[in-house]
């Protein structure tokens, strides 16, 4: 059916949701707005679903979320003879009524659901599918892209992302459904009445707390600290989780950001409410300065993530990467395992092939096994599933990846900043017991395993002329792949989609051993590295960049030398 055809039939019908029907009304004539909001389905993968709220078969709104719960309705009832669902979602705007009508439909289709009765993070929903021992889990959440998306989020039993078979199973089953008649839909007050819908009770809440909890290191190391911390959730979920976890471990010095406490989807302080980007941290940043704070943390609406600035001797804040978080709980970890004689027999790090290999020589000095996995979460979560078949789950140490998700511990299989702010913090007071900053930790590394310097690079294509021309840099690099970065050959070329890697000095091939993803690697002289990929769940392409050298200086430039290259070959 032609987007025209379907705007028609969308304006025809009587929409439940009247911002839809003025929506409608706003763009008749528009034939780009008409056809950006028609000329496709938002796509179901591994991560479900996510969009800009709205009018459309390509927006999120309570038809699109409605057809996907159906297709995943579908699909649990031929998978099991009975089911359950654990329903979650943050401070996004409708996130609650899209949970809700998630809720409706599954009930409709004889399935039993569990939903938070107030907004929670990404790991509480993964714990409670756990714990509950559902079938499968739904986040409604758009994690920290612009207050315009939100999002679906899919969990299979085991409280880890959907895998792609399962996700192929589901999309399936959405295709051969109407999305604005073809799901079963029963009144959500009356399924509650009839506890079809079940809230989820604070019992399970208290459960995860204690499961956090659990992976303290240096249980000491908060006495009688005296840290000082501003926490800001960014109108998100982490308010509750995050506070309560840092107290129940004797943070008790903490001060909120007051604009960026209390859920609000609009996001007024940071169109861009993500800890990797500076704007979102400014209000704290400014706030710990004005309180003289030592630590600053904030968390994303949903939050998985968790950023982090640091008080140096002159009294200024500096933003830390994902990736030195990351190799300082690491580093932090095995510190700790080696100290209380508690480090398993083959203990694993996982992180993805994106993230510093600053982790690779980490592990070698403690030998950590170091797994790389492709870019996603899911991926870390499935190694954690590895071990638990092989009653080794106490092997893994920790998972992590460079876009701020961190994981200790295996009683969730996603991303969880509620356990990774509190080992940041009890982390920040072991070493200030020390005289030392984390500053000052980070620099030790870099100067044990040389300077490694990280950085992504967002390029924003919006619209379908924006994918197209993602697509297309996609497929004109990996057919002509560069033989030279910024004066730097490119001694091996790894394909992920096509699973194969080149090493162009010896003229060898050999199998790439993991699933398909439309990546590419360029692996430079020198140990520096540049990755391309488009992103999978917004209209963007990525541009990751390596370098290493003696100097953070020589770093820096080594990496802009790289990416005003990379970018000038690919005519971006």
């Amino acid at each position: 059916m032609s987007e025209t055809k379907q705007y028609l039939k969308w304006s025809s019908f009587e929409l439940e949701d009247k911002d839809l029907t003025q929506e409608l009304a706003a763009i008749s004539g528009d034939s780009e707005a008409i056809f950006d909001r028609f000329y496709c389905d938002l796509e179901f993968g591994t991560a479900g679903i996510r969009g800009v709220i709205g009018a459309g078969t390509n927006r999120m709104n309570i038809y699109t979320v409605r057809r996907a719960t159906q297709g995943l309705a579908d699909y649990l009832n031929d998978e099991f003879d009975t089911s359950s669902v654990a329903i979650g979602y943050d401070s996004r705007i409708k996130s609650e009524l899209f949970a809700q009508q998630a809720a409706s439909v599954l009930v409709a289709n004889g399935i039993k659901v569990y939903l938070y009765k107030e907004l929670m993070p990404v790991p509480c929903v993964s714990f409670a599918t756990r714990y509950l021992k559902c079938q499968a889990g739904i986040m409604i959440t758009a994690s920290h892209n612009p207050a315009k998306y939100n999002g679906y989020k899919c969990y299979g039993a085991d409280g880890c992302q959907m895998t792609e078979e399962s996700a192929h199973k589901v999309t399936q089953k959405i295709e051969k459904i109407d999305v604005l008649r073809g799901a079963k839909y029963e009144d959500f007050d009356k399924a509650c009445e009839q506890g079809n819908i079940e809230f989820i009770s604070e019992d399970v809440f208290y459960e995860y707390i204690k499961n956090v909890l659990s992976r303290r290191v240096n249980k000491d190391a908060i006495d009688n600290s005296p840290l000082k911390l501003v926490y800001t959730p960014l109108n998100g979920a982490g308010n509750r989780p995050v506070r309560e976890a840092l107290k129940q471990i004797g943070i008790t010095n903490v001060s909120l950001v007051k604009e960026q406490e209390n859920p609000d989807g609009h996001f007024p302080t940071c169109p861009y409410p993500n800890p990797e980007i500076r704007q979102a941290l400014d209000l704290g940043i400014n706030q710990a300065q004005k309180e003289g704070a030592d630590l600053l943390l904030a968390t994303d609406p949903d939050c998985d993530r968790v950023g982090i600035a640091v008080k140096d001797n002159k009294g200024e804040f500096v933003l830390f990467t994902g990736n030195e978080v990351g190799a300082l709980l690491f580093d932090y970890i095995c510190q700790g395992k080696v100290k209380s004689n508690s480090m398993p027999s083959d203990p694993v790090v996982v992180k993805t092939i994106v993230t510093t290999d600053m982790i690779k020589a980490i592990a070698k000095k403690y030998a950590v096994k170091c797994i790389d996995v492709l870019t996603g979460f899911k991926y870390i979560g499935e190694q954690i599933a590895i071990l638990e078949a092989q009653n080794k789950e106490e092997n893994y140490l920790f998972g992590f990846e460079e876009s701020y998700g961190y994981l200790s511990g295996t009683y969730v299989r996603d991303k969880d900043a509620v356990v990774a702010s509190m080992l940041i913090c009890e982390m920040a007071c072991y070493y200030a017991k020390q005289g030392k900053t984390l500053i000052d930790v980070l620099n030790g590394l870099y100067e044990e395993y040389g300077h490694y310097y990280h950085t992504q690079n967002s390029i924003t294509c919006e619209g379908a002329s924006g994918m197209q021309k993602i697509n297309k840099i996609m497929t004109d690099t990996r057919q002509n792949p560069p033989k030279e970065i910024a004066g730097k050959k490119v001694i091996a070329f790894e394909d992920y989609k096509e699973s194969v890697k080149q090493n162009y000095i010896t003229g060898e091939k050999e199998a790439i051993l993991l699933p398909k993803s439309n990546v590419l690697s360029f692996f430079l002289e020198g140990g520096e590295s540049v990755i391309l990929r488009p992103s999978g769940t917004e209209p963007k392409i990525k541009i990751y960049c390596t370098a290493l050298a003696k100097t953070k200086e020589q770093a820096v430039q080594a990496e802009q030398n790289l990416l005003n290259d990379f970018k000038n070959q690919l005519g971006l």
